[in-house]
């Protein structure tokens, strides 16, 4: 899946038309990038967390040439957003109405 890192320009009206409105369908897509943005969160943190030291040495933790590229590489993915809207524009996302009478959205 090749996801834009740019700013794009989106057509609204193919956004709106997978949940039959717009403001569904932004919902939607921004839910599924806070559930983006918390797993990517979590698999840094953990890979950061090998690096965790009990030493407070200034010196070794400018120095640490791969704990620098690992972030530089998250640093390089795309934002959340785009991953959400690329999903839900591609049929990825499945969503569904907790009760019709409340209205609500759930992932």
């Amino acid at each position: 899946m090749a996801i834009q890192a740019s700013i794009v320009t989106r057509d609204t009206d193919k956004i709106a038309e997978k949940s039959g409105n717009i403001y569904e369908s932004i919902v939607i897509i921004g839910k599924r990038a806070r559930q983006v943005a918390v797993n990517v969160k979590e698999e840094l943190n953990a890979k950061l967390a090998e690096f965790a030291s009990t030493v407070d040495n200034l010196e070794e933790i400018f120095e640490n040439r791969e704990q620098i590229e690992i972030s530089k590489f998250y640093e390089r993915l795309p934002k959340s957003t785009n991953v959400a809207i690329e999903e839900f524009l591609e049929d990825k996302v499945d969503f569904r109405y907790r009760e019709e009478e409340e209205n609500k959205l759930e992932l």
